[in-house]
């Protein structure tokens, strides 16, 4: 691993060397650098070439920081306060042999047998939840996907400490089931960015085209999750 300042940031990558003609930088979705060089490049002639990327590395590390989830652990005790689709709610646990999560007003109601449940309860709820509004909200984007002759071949949840979304190399989407505590705008924006991959691995212009043709305030969006739940 090594590390290049620029400016007030400091930018740490690991570097390894191989048989190519060119040198390559890749920023993963976890924001982890990685430097590619060919066999006997000098590391003044790395950390130059570096300089010259520094913008746009630190650039595409700001970008991924939107699929990066963010939330203090939660305590799942009485009053505290939990978000669906954007609001506040507060949790009110009601000690009862017949266990239920449900929305009342602005609160989530649990009842439980006891304490120690409240957490599995209520995160069963926000994954079963999750699952109903993901597939509803998605189909739309799907079907006007068809016309571009893409559509993906699963949808599936999946916790992922460091990303909202994801579309593999098979064209599966996995959306973070944590994503149902963000408005409905921001969930939409995750859907079409990952389907977006289905044509556009990387974020060229033609992926950043396509995702402002099919939502153009996807900026705003983007920006809003970003702060939500940090």
């Amino acid at each position: 691993m090594r590390k290049l300042r620029f400016g007030s940031k400091v930018i740490t990558y690991a570097l390894s060397f191989a048989n190519r003609k060119t040198l390559g930088i890749t920023v993963s979705p976890e924001m982890a650098v990685t430097v590619r060089a060919p066999y006997r490049t000098s590391s003044r002639k790395i950390r130059k070439i570096l300089r010259k990327r520094a913008a746009w590395i630190l650039k595409q590390q700001e970008y991924f920081l939107a699929f990066y989830p963010k939330q203090p652990p939660k305590r799942f005790v009485n009053g505290e306060s939990h978000l669906y689709l954007g609001t506040q709610y507060r949790l009110r646990i009601l000690r009862s042999r017949k266990e239920s999560v449900r929305r009342d007003g602005r609160y989530i109601v649990v009842r439980s047998r006891n304490q120690s449940r409240v957490k599995r309860l209520v995160e069963d709820w926000y994954l079963e939840d999750a699952s109903r509004k993901f597939s509803a909200y998605s189909q739309k984007w799907i079907r006007r996907f068809k016309k571009y002759g893409k559509s993906p071949s699963g949808l599936v949840l999946r916790h992922m400490r460091t990303r909202w979304g994801s579309c593999t190399p098979k064209g599966k989407i996995i959306l973070n089931p944590e994503l149902v505590k963000a408005p409905r705008g921001c969930i939409d924006y995750v859907i079409i960015h990952e389907l977006c991959h289905l044509i556009h691995r990387n974020h060229t212009k033609g992926f950043v085209k396509l995702q402002s043709d099919l939502m153009p305030n996807w900026e705003r969006w983007k920006t809003h999750l970003e702060h939500l739940l940090a």
